[in-house]
This record gives C-alpha cells, structure tokens and sequence, in this order.
C-alpha cells in the first residue's frame, strides 16, 4: 500500500493581526505551524504503515521555510518527505494547488491519498475532493471513523453529514480527508524532530511536475482575491452581569429569560417581488438539496430568494438532481425560482459526489449559466469542488454574503483566519461559483401565488458510482435551525457526563441543545447541531452559551440571536463580549439550579414559552 499525505503549514489563527490601514495580515512574529486538521492524517498515515506496512510519503507545496511540516511528519513516523517549492506556486488558489498536488501524486504513485479535512486558514475543505477529481479516483470528506477489509483494498468510512451521518463504501484508489477526532495527533518529541532535520527532502517545482507556469500559482487560479478586511464587530451593548448567592442568581436569570421569550418578536421578513422581469439570456442556478421529508431545505430557499432580490435581473434556476416533481416547483416558485431545471438520470435517485458532480458539470456546458451557488452542506462541500476541478471553474467556498459589482460580477464575501478576516473573491472563469452558509443571508417571506416552469434535462451517461453512500439521519435532537431558544455546549462543562445538565435546560426552556466545533469534535454530541463558521448559523431569541469561550468562529454561528446570555467561570472570556446578560460562575453548579427555578416559573402565568417558530 502507497499512501501519500497532503499537509500544509499555516499561520497560527491565535497570533493574527490586521494593519486596518494597508488592509494586510501582519505575519511579523507570527508563528507558523503544521495545519492543525492535518496532524490526524499524519497519525492515519502512521497507522497504516504500522498495520499495512504502507509505505508513507507526506507532501506540502510552499515556501523554503514550510519544509518545517514535513520534519514534522517525519519525526511523527512518516518515512519520504517531499517538498513542491517554486516561485510559479506562489498565490495559488485551491484548485491551483490542487493541481500542483495531483501533479506529483499521479507522477509518484498512490493507493491511498490522505488530507485534512479543512485548513484553518482557509476552512473551504475543497482541495482534497478537487485532487480526487484530478486523479480521477473516488473520496470520502470527514471520514470520522474507518474500517479496512483485512487484505487493505476496501474501505469502509463513516462521515458526519449536517442531519445525522452517512456511510461510505468505496475501494483503492482513493483519497480520505480526515476528520479531526478521527485519530489523536502524534506528539513530536525533540529527540525524534532533530533526527528528521537528518532526513533530505526531495524538492520539486512545477517543470518537474510537467507543469507551466501558467496551470500554477495566481496564473493559474481562476478565484482571485479583491481585499481583505477585517470582520465586522457584533454591535451589542454592554454586558449586565448577575451577582450574588447562586441561588438568587438562579431565579434572577430565570425571570429573565421567560421575560425574553415572552416579549421577543421577530422582525418580519421582506416580500418576495410576486413577479420578475428577469433577464433570460443570464442564469443564475441554485442548486436544490432537500430535508429527509423531501422539503425543501432552508439554505436553498435563502439561496433563490436572495438571488431574486439581491442579484439583479437574472433569471433564477432551481437545479434539482432528480425528477421533475410539481411540488418541489411551486415551493422553489415560493422561494424566489423562475423556473425548476430536473436534471433526470436513474443514478441520480440516491446522492453520490461522484455521479452528482458529473452529471452537473454536463448540465453547465450544455446550458452555460453566469453563477452556480449551493448551500454550505457537507454535501455541498462534497461534490462542489469536484465540479470545479472538472470543469477547471473557479469556486468560493463557505461564503457568508454574495453581491455584484459594478461590472455585474458575483463578489462572494469569504470568511478566513476563524472568522477574523473577511475576502471579498472573484472568479475568472464562467459560471461564477460559490458554496454559501445557511443562515447568513437575509430570509424572505415566502410567495405562495408565484409560478415556475419546469424543465427536464436528460443526462445521457455518468460514470461508475465507485462511493457508494449510504445516509443514516439522527434522531430528532430539537431543531436548532428553528428554535426560539437554544442553549450552546461548551468545553467548559468539562466532560460528556454533563451534557444532560445542559439538555435539561433546554427542554425547561422548550428548546433545542447546540455545540462548538470541539464539543463535537470529543464527539459529546453529533456534528448537526454544531454552531458556528463551520456549523450552523442561527438566529434564536434566546441563545444561553454555557461554558463557551466564544472565539470569532463560534460567533459567526450566534451574531444573530437577539438575546445571549453567557454562563463562563471565566470572567475574561471572549463570550462577555457578546452576551447582553452574563453570569461569572461555575455552569455545573448554576444549571441545576436554574433549570428548577425555570421549571417551578413554568407553574405560573407568563413562564416561558419555547416552541418553534
């Protein structure tokens, strides 16, 4: 068995500064380290080699200085190291860079190919499906448990999807992006980091690859990056912290939080226009993904409704992949669709990123929209890349705003850095396209009376279906989406025996439990209710953060909630910041407490009412 892991050496988030006046990162003095979603697939690469006995390669394309990673995954027990080192690299975009990698992992020979599954400064998980698109192989994106049949040809994964989790059958040669709790990090110990400075690299740059400079680097990048700017700030007044006995603290914040559900209102939503004057010699296409109730989902209506309002006159295209169906067009039609594109294929029925990919990316030539946009799923963070990479089109991942500019190109707003940083991205090439946050754009009231055509596109061939998916939806865990309150699990709990102390609160509140990224990443509940830049955004009443820090990437997901109330030991945590209400003190200590005062105001008049909205 070859395996070869992909890893990249990346500024380190905690040290980022930005000069606001020349609108550039300050890298002085700012530690570079190893890509921390890649140290898993190291410790994967390693554990084939001890099973297997893989012979393992690990990979980064960089500067001279990000040699650094590789003496790192040598001294983690990674036994060639390679380095792609050439000016012609420089400013490359994901698929820029998914071709220089693909390039060496064809020329060099791979059964297995290994990434993370996002890097921290970028977070759009697009380079690992687009190299498999280049090699022409199947994948599986945040593969967070794996099974190999005994002679190592199969493969047998398990990913975490935004509803539950799926599986993913599919045989060698392939490539596995590695979710971060699917193998711990193997610590680099000093004796083991000097003997690896001992080991040559092989150093290659793109002549050696067989590639021009023009396939590589900013040549060779079909997105390009207008500016960056710093994030904008959550405008909050300042935090009222609560004092005193706990038990008094207990029925103070209690009162309050049946008062905020009682008062809040929600702002209305803007009118969908009933009819468009739309212009259509230029289409933009949102490609549908629906609920397991066959719904449609609430990120593909935010989707059609803004490209309506806030896109121009273009006439907007629901792709739906699969048959026609009259109801999915009058809800697309509600939504803000002109018209609903059926893309007709038997394999198409069951979800696969291979066979969707493809059989887009026929529907794009044959029909040549101006903007393709999906939701920010894991599934279509899965297939997406995968068309960009085939058709050589430029892709901007985990958008959280779209809007033209005075050319009538799409600016699609890219958060970066963990939220600190926001790019505005461009693309060179034709359609646009970009993956966008559910939740990040402005909603709109849906248009009952509004009609859409349908067309059907028949796909005439698509490949083999070589990853085969399999979907498991979760049992229902309240819906975090829709919930007037929520109450967000932190590392602050300190252990997974404390998740049901936050589970009561919510139910006491009638609302529904939400997770930081590492709180699913220990797996102490299930990456579909996880909040934040690479979760879920939501826009509670009520949002009741306990023992959550509340760093840029977590508030991204809350910024919206019209009311936080923060529960930290830690007087200084960056979530105070946020929260309109604060309480300094242990949540194992206050939540029992709390959730009785709750429960006993339930008794009365006024308590608080918690169904969805």
């Amino acid at each position: 068995m070859r395996v070869i892991v992909a890893i990249k050496q990346v500024p380190d988030v905690a040290e980022i500064r930005f000069d606001a006046t020349t609108r550039t990162l300050v890298r002085e003095g700012v530690s570079l380290v190893t890509n921390p979603f890649d140290k898993p697939a190291i410790a994967l690469a390693v554990d084939l080699k001890t099973r297997f006995g893989a012979q393992t390669t690990a990979v980064t394309m960089g500067p001279p200085q990000a040699r650094d990673v590789l003496y790192d995954a040598l001294a983690c027990g990674v036994t060639r190291a390679v380095h792609l080192c050439d000016r012609a690299f420089a400013g490359a975009d994901t698929l820029a860079t998914a071709r220089a990698l693909a390039a060496f992992i064809r020329r060099d020979g791979f059964d297995v190919v290994l990434c993370g599954k996002y890097t921290v400064d970028g977070e759009t998980a697009q380079v690992g499906p687009e190299v498999a698109e280049l090699l022409g192989i199947p994948h599986v994106a945040g593969a967070s448990k794996l099974t190999w049949s005994e002679d190592g040809t199969r493969l047998f994964a398990e990913r975490e999807a935004d509803d539950g989790h799926e599986a993913v059958e599919l045989s060698l040669p392939c490539l596995v992006t590695v979710a971060e709790h699917l193998m711990p990090p193997i610590g680099v110990r000093k004796p083991a980091l000097e003997a690896a400075r001992l080991v040559p690299l092989e150093t290659l740059g793109a002549a050696d690859l067989g590639l021009a400079a023009a396939e590589v680097g900013a040549a060779g990048s079909p997105t390009w990056v207008a500016e960056i700017r710093p994030a904008p700030p959550v405008a909050r007044p300042p935090v009222t912290l609560l004092e005193g006995p706990l038990p008094d603290v207990a029925i103070q914040l209690a009162d309050h939080l049946g008062r905020v559900l009682a008062e809040a209102r929600r702002p209305e939503l803007a009118p969908l226009p009933a009819q468009r004057a739309a212009t259509v010699d230029r289409a933009i296409w949102v490609v549908v993904e629906r609920r397991h109730d066959g719904g449609l989902s609430e990120g593909t209506a935010e989707l059609l409704g803004h490209a309506a309002v806030a896109l121009g006159d273009a006439e907007v295209i629901a792709v739906n992949l699969g048959p026609a169906d009259t109801a999915l067009a009058d809800a697309c039609a509600a939504a803000g669709a002109d018209a609903l594109l059926a893309l007709e294929h038997p394999a198409l029925v069951a979800y696969s990123s291979e066979g969707w990919s493809a059989a887009l990316a026929q529907a794009i030539q044959a029909r040549g929209p101006a903007v393709v946009l999906f939701s920010s799923t894991e599934r279509g963070r899965d297939f997406a890349p995968r068309i960009a990479a085939r058709l050589g089109l430029g892709l901007t991942g985990d958008a959280i705003g779209l809007e033209l500019d005075g050319e009538g190109r799409l600016v699609a707003m890219k958060p970066a850095f963990g939220g600190h940083l926001v790019a505005p991205v461009l693309s060179r090439t034709a359609p646009a396209m970009a993956t966008v946050r559910p939740g990040v754009l402005p909603g709109h009231q849906p248009a009952p009376s509004r009609r859409a055509r349908i067309e059907v596109l028949t796909i005439p061939a698509l490949p083999p279906i070589r990853a085969v998916v399999t979907p498991h939806p979760a049992p229902p865990t309240g819906d975090v989406a829709r919930a007037r309150a929520v109450v967000g699990v932190g590392m602050g709990i300190g252990d997974a025996a404390n998740v049901p102390l936050c589970e009561a609160l919510a139910a006491a509140l009638s609302g529904a439990v939400a997770a930081t990224r590492r709180v699913t990443d220990k797996g102490w509940l299930p990456r579909a209710i996880q909040v934040g830049l690479t979760g879920k955004v939501i826009a509670p009443d009520l949002y009741v953060a306990v023992g959550i820090r509340g760093v840029v990437n977590h508030a991204v997901g809350i910024q919206r909630a019209g009311t936080i109330v923060a529960i930290n030991k830690d007087p200084k945590a960056p979530i105070f910041q946020l929260a309109n209400v604060g309480v300094v003190a242990d949540a194992i200590e206050l939540l029992p407490l709390l959730t009785a005062a709750l429960r006993a105001r339930l008794a009365v008049p006024g308590g608080p009412p918690g169904e969805t909205r």
